[in-house]
Parts: C-alpha cells; sequence; structure tokens
C-alpha cells in the first residue's frame, strides 16, 4: 500500500508545470490519478489543469468542486450551477487511450462534433477520447470545457 506521502510525491513528479499545481488536489482525488496507467496520467493532468484554468477565465463559472464520481476525478460547478460535470478517466479499451466526459443527457458531444469533427474522437454522446501520443488540442479541448462549465447557464 502506498502511503500518502509517496502517492503525491509521485503525482507531482507526474504533473507538468506549475500550472497543475496550480489547485491543491483533494486525497481521493490524487489516488484516482495515481491508479490510472502511466502511459496516459501525464496528459490527464494537464486536462486536469486545463480544465481548472477554463473555469478561471469562464465568465460566471465560480470555483469547481473536485471530487471522485464513479472512482474517477470529476468538476462539478457545485457553486454556481453554470455548468454539468466533467469526468476524467480510461475508456474500457484502455491502451494509450484517455478520456473526458460528459453527462449523456446533454447535448454537448453532439455539438463538439458538429464543431470540431475530426479534431476528437467520440464516444457515442458521452465522450471525446485523445490519444495520449498525440499532443493536446489544447484550443479545441478548452472551447469544449467552456461548454461543459456553462452548459446550464445557456439552457435557462
Amino acid at each position: 500500500m502506498m502511503h500518502r506521502a509517496d502517492m503525491m510525491d509521485r503525482l507531482q513528479a507526474d504533473m507538468d508545470g506549475a500550472a497543475a499545481r496550480e489547485t491543491a488536489m483533494p486525497e481521493a482525488v490524487a489516488a484516482a490519478f495515481t491508479a490510472f496507467p502511466a502511459s496516459v496520467r501525464a496528459r490527464l493532468l494537464e486536462v486536469r489543469s486545463l480544465i481548472l484554468s477554463t473555469a478561471a477565465e469562464t465568465s460566471g463559472v465560480g470555483p469547481l468542486s473536485e471530487m471522485l464520481k464513479w472512482g474517477e476525478p470529476a468538476y462539478l460547478t457545485e457553486a454556481s450551477g453554470s455548468g454539468t460535470t466533467i469526468r476524467l478517466g480510461c475508456p474500457k479499451k484502455g491502451g494509450r487511450t484517455y478520456a473526458v466526459y460528459f453527462n449523456c443527457r446533454t447535448t454537448l458531444v453532439d455539438s463538439f462534433r458538429a464543431h470540431f469533427g475530426d479534431v476528437f474522437a467520440y464516444e457515442g454522446n458521452r465522450a471525446l477520447l485523445l490519444d495520449a501520443d498525440e499532443p493536446l488540442p489544447k484550443a479545441p479541448l478548452a472551447i469544449c470545457l467552456a461548454m461543459a462549465l456553462t452548459y446550464h447557464r445557456r439552457q435557462r
């Protein structure tokens, strides 16, 4: 069993730059990141950083709650209620693929597909699939994240 200090040291070593360290990570979330295969962990941490920075830069979103949903890191706009949950994980096919999941009862993934076509791979109406061997498409992903973080605000 890995001790918290060892787990945090390992996780910290995987983080890319100061941006990923800008917000303290809850212990349970850190443990979930540590459990991801090394092949995708650094990319998922990069997406985490992008979620946090996009939330900070998007008007009306406010602070995010970072917790586990279905055992995976999840980001909620509990304070403002402006958006829908964003969850990070690995699809069942695994390998070097990782996923950004959204509520399947929204139209978000359909909108992403219409706007970004082949920039991403998609899993039905619930996820963007990314390849850990490819650069993170930060600009289009940040737009998708902002759309999710403001989804309920636009639905009113």
